[in-house]
């Protein structure tokens, strides 16, 4: 098993023990209607097109800050700037929890992505509950069949489809229920980062989805140069994360960006 093989049979049962302890029928009476931002249409409207990713940990790099708390860093990403925000869910692997995603609402505007390894729809009601504006559908963990599936039951929730891709092959993953398109220049298999990947995939993604690249990213420049083939988005985790004051580094960053 690979690390992304491990990771999706850790997630499977970890949804078994979530469902019996909160029903279906719990979660979607938890659900308000609560209007939330746009993911896609923020990306859209972004001048830098910036994803600013709260985690604390991965399984390439281990601990990257272990203590990071949400209500030290989500405001400050707002304020400096993100056009959204990451928020890592899966506790085993990256040290997040859905607490983490919920308490980011609370303190933020801004739209908010739930990042995890989605297998079920019932995790489709976790996020929307908890006050997601998008969720992320990884090509590499799911059928094409249950992409669709997924995806479609995720608008009829009102979140906004990131599915992310990493390979020429999984581009046949992408439907017509899908808002943005995101390449991973990491191999979830391997964790091998190489940025290449987005600008190889560039133009075979159509231009109806709003393209982003994801991971590796540490160089306005980098941004610019994919800006030129056509992303709109840039996820940004661990460089930021590594530091003592990620949002400080998320708006020094989007000042370097700006001044280019």
């Amino acid at each position: 098993m690979n690390i992304l093989d491990k990771i999706i049979a850790n997630k499977r049962i970890e949804v078994a023990g979530q469902k019996s302890l909160v029903s279906f029928s719990q979660l979607e009476e938890s659900i308000t209607d609560t209007p939330v931002n746009s993911f896609k249409k923020a990306l859209i409207n972004s001048k830098t097109g910036i994803i600013a990713e709260f985690k604390r940990r991965s399984p390439s790099r281990d601990w990257i800050f272990k203590d990071a708390k949400v209500e030290d860093v989500i405001p400050l990403y707002s304020q400096g700037g993100a056009s959204a925000i990451s928020v890592l869910t899966d506790m085993d692997f990256f040290g997040g929890d859905l607490d983490d995603l919920k308490n980011a609402r609370s303190l933020t505007d801004t739209p908010l992505l739930r990042k995890d390894f989605v297998i079920d729809e019932y995790q489709l009601y976790q996020a929307k509950a908890a006050g997601a504006s998008a969720i992320l559908l990884i090509a590499s963990a799911l059928t094409i069949k249950e992409t669709k599936q997924l995806a479609t039951t995720a608008k009829q929730l009102g979140l906004d489809v990131l599915l992310e891709i990493h390979n020429e092959q999984e581009l046949a993953h992408i439907n017509d229920k899908v808002d943005v398109v995101g390449v991973n220049n990491r191999n979830l298999g391997t964790f091998v980062t190489d940025v290449q990947i987005s600008f190889d995939l560039a133009d075979r993604i159509p231009d109806e989805f709003v393209k982003i690249s994801e991971s590796g990213i540490s160089q306005p420049q980098t941004v610019i140069d994919l800006q030129s083939v056509g992303y709109k988005g840039f996820l940004m985790g661990e460089n930021f994360m590594k530091t003592s004051n990620p949002g400080k580094a998320l708006e020094e960053f989007i000042g370097e960006l700006m001044k280019k």
